[in-house]
C-alpha cells in the first residue's frame, strides 16, 4: 500500500520513554502527529519537533484517524479511552495497542472496542525505547488483518520489523507474555548465579565471560526444545533429566549454605523429581513443559 505521509495522521497518547520514542518516529517520518499526556509538560521537546499538544484526549484521538497508546499496563488504558468523552471520539477510528498487559486484556478490550464501533489493534514492542524508529526495532501485531494493512504504512514509520501474528486478539499478548517469561526467568538466574559466584570469591565480572559462553549455546537448544514439545518427543539422549536434577541439586546445596536463597531452584527440582517419578528419567529437561501443561 503506497505510503504519502503529507495527508497521514497520528495521535500518541502516553509520553513516557516508550510514548516519546514513539511519537518522535512519527514526526521524523512526516506524519501529522498529536500527542497527550496525563502529566503536562511532557510533550515539550516533541511540539519542539513539530508535534501538536492536544489539551485533552479527547481532542487528541479526534485528530487523527489512527490512534497508538503506549501506556504503564491497560487499568491506564482504561482509565484514559473509556471516558465517554473518548469513547465518542474514538467511533470509527482505530488504536492501535501498544501496552504490555495480559491476552486476556487485550480480548477484553477488543470486546470494549468493537461494541463502541472502534477499530482495534493489539501490539507490543519487543525492543527498547532506544531502537524506535532505526532497523533494530521490532513489533508484533494481532487483530483483523484487514485493519492491519490498512494502518500498516504508519506504523512501518517506527522503524525495525513489523509482524503480523493472526486475527486472534490475543496472540501478541501471548508471544509477549512468553518471551517476557525467558528474559525475566533468565535475569533472575543471572542474578542468583552472580549471588552465589560472588559467596564463593568469584566476581561478577569473572564471571560474565563465562556467562556469555552459556548464551551462546542457548539459540540451538531453544529450536531444539520446541521441536520436541511440538512433536511430543522428549529424548535425553544427550543430557537426561536425572542428570539435570543431579546438578540443581548441587546448585540448592552450594546456595544454602551461603544462606542465599534457592526457591526458584527448589521449585525446578521439585519439577524434575516428578517427570522422573512419573517414569520420564531417560527423557531430556524439557519434558517439564508437559508436566505444567499437560496435552
Amino acid at each position: 500500500m503506497p505510503f504519502n505521509p503529507e495527508h497521514s495522521a497520528v495521535t500518541v497518547l502516553g509520553l513516557g520513554p516508550m510514548g516519546r520514542a514513539l511519537a518522535g518516529a512519527f514526526i521524523d517520518a512526516g506524519l501529522r502527529t498529536t500527542v497527550w499526556n496525563r502529566t503536562a509538560g511532557r510533550d515539550r521537546e516533541l511540539t519542539g519537533r513539530g508535534a501538536v499538544g492536544a489539551p485533552s484526549p479527547e481532542t487528541a484521538v479526534a485528530a487523527s484517524g489512527l490512534t497508538v497508546i503506549c501506556v504503564v499496563d491497560y487499568d491506564a488504558v482504561d482509565a484514559i479511552l473509556r471516558r465517554d468523552a473518548v469513547t465518542d471520539a474514538l467511533k470509527g477510528r482505530t488504536v492501535v495497542n501498544l501496552t504490555a498487559d495480559t491476552p486476556d486484556r487485550a480480548r477484553k478490550t477488543a470486546a470494549w472496542a468493537a461494541e463502541h464501533g472502534i477499530g482495534y489493534l493489539d501490539g507490543a514492542i519487543m525492543t527498547p525505547a532506544t531502537t524506535i524508529g532505526t532497523p533494530a526495532s521490532a513489533f508484533i501485531h494481532s487483530g483483523p488483518g484487514e485493519l492491519y494493512q490498512e494502518h500498516r504504512p504508519a506504523l512501518e514509520a517506527l522503524g525495525g520489523t513489523h509482524t503480523h501474528l493472526g486475527e486472534e486478539i490475543g496472540r501478541a499478548a501471548a508471544y509477549d507474555i512468553a518471551l517476557l517469561d525467558i528474559f525475566w526467568t533468565t535475569m533472575a538466574g543471572y542474578a542468583h548465579a552472580l549471588a552465589v559466584a560472588r559467596a564463593e570469591g568469584v566476581t561478577a565480572g569473572e564471571l560474565a565471560p563465562f556467562a556469555m559462553g552459556i548464551g551462546a549455546f542457548l539459540p540451538p537448544l531453544f529450536e531444539k526444545f520446541a521441536h520436541d514439545v511440538d512433536s511430543g518427543g522428549f529424548s535425553g539422549e544427550i543430557n537426561p533429566i536425572t542428570s539435570a536434577a543431579s546438578s540443581i541439586a548441587h546448585i540448592v546445596h552450594t546456595s544454602e549454605a551461603h544462606g542465599i536463597e534457592a526457591g526458584v531452584m527448589r521449585t525446578v527440582q521439585d519439577l524434575a523429581r516428578r517427570v522422573i517419578d512419573q517414569g520420564h528419567g531417560a527423557d531430556g529437561f524439557i519434558r517439564i513443559t508437559e508436566l505444567l501443561n499437560p496435552r
